[in-house]
């Protein structure tokens, strides 16, 4: 039985959408041979997961079909339990807890509507005080232990009056490889599925826009990155406080649970294009 030749036009946007993963690994030390692998894994458990077919046992010489993986190779990582769910590292769990609630919870803003800068300790502001906020989260943290861990990580920093300033990208690690690569998974697998989802017409579309020029100067980037940086975090913001809401009332419907992520990103590099001619507009607002 031949092989169905994929479309042109998918294959060389997943040429594009690889090169700069294929960077990535490379600048970490992973290899080709060592991807092979991996993607080995992935193929089979989609195929498991997604492709079956209802009242028949999904067996390994149909994963095999399915996949082009050789079923001596199937058989062995259908026993392997190398699954694909996200696993939250503790700090992560946690930190994004406390910034929901420092983002979200009226208390905790100042009056234009952002985190507020918070006293360290609870001698000082009570439970408005970083302290305080640490407490209505965790009884088992102490404050000082997810203080240092932030200082670190270049979540907040402490002013001259002993208060605790969240940055404002709210919980984007600047340092801490495994807290970015947590993110690094969860915001890429996300988007990559919305994206997925709208390209295959499984139902109503997920919301995957953009907006995109190639003729600007550095100094117009900048400018549109500080836009983009204070718009964006503005809108999410307000999702977080509203999320919040929404959560405690579904909590207590016992609705059967679902998530959602709602992302930024801004991007730019130097064009890899002539400018446009005169009158030949490629900048758009797209969805896929």
């Amino acid at each position: 039985m031949s092989t169905p030749t994929p479309p042109s036009s998918l294959v060389a946007a997943l040429r594009r959408v690889l090169y700069p993963l294929v960077r990535l690994m490379l600048a970490r030390g992973i290899t080709y041979t060592y991807l092979a692998d991996l993607l080995k894994g992935i193929f089979v458990e989609v195929a498991e997961r997604e492709f079956s077919i209802a009242g028949k046992a999904q067996t390994d010489s149909r994963i095999s079909l399915l996949t082009g993986v050789h079923r001596k190779d199937v058989r062995r990582l259908r026993g392997l339990d190398e699954s694909s769910r996200e696993e939250v590292p503790p700090s992560v769990s946690l930190g994004a807890q406390l910034v929901a609630a420092w983002t979200g919870l009226p208390a905790y803003q100042d009056p234009s509507g952002g985190p507020r800068r918070l006293p360290r300790l609870a001698r000082s502001g009570g439970e408005l005080s970083f302290e305080g906020l640490v407490a209505s989260v965790s009884k088992d943290i102490r404050s000082r232990a997810v203080l240092d861990e932030w200082l670190r990580l270049g979540v907040v920093n402490v002013n001259e009056n002993d208060e605790v300033v969240l940055d404002t990208a709210a919980f984007v690690p600047q340092r801490g490889f495994e807290e970015k690569a947590f993110y690094f998974a969860h915001n890429l697998h996300d988007h990559v599925a919305a994206a997925a989802h709208n390209l295959l017409g499984e139902g109503q579309p997920w919301l995957e826009r953009s907006v995109h020029y190639d003729s600007l100067s550095a100094d117009s980037i900048a400018k549109l990155r500080e836009v983009a940086t204070t718009t964006g975090m503005d809108m999410l913001l307000d999702l977080n406080r509203r999320a919040m809401v929404l959560e405690e009332q579904d909590s207590q419907a016992g609705h059967p649970r679902r998530r959602f992520t709602c992302g930024i990103y801004f991007f730019s590099e130097v064009s890899q294009q002539d400018a446009p001619a005169a009158g030949d507009n490629d900048d758009a607002l797209l969805q896929s």
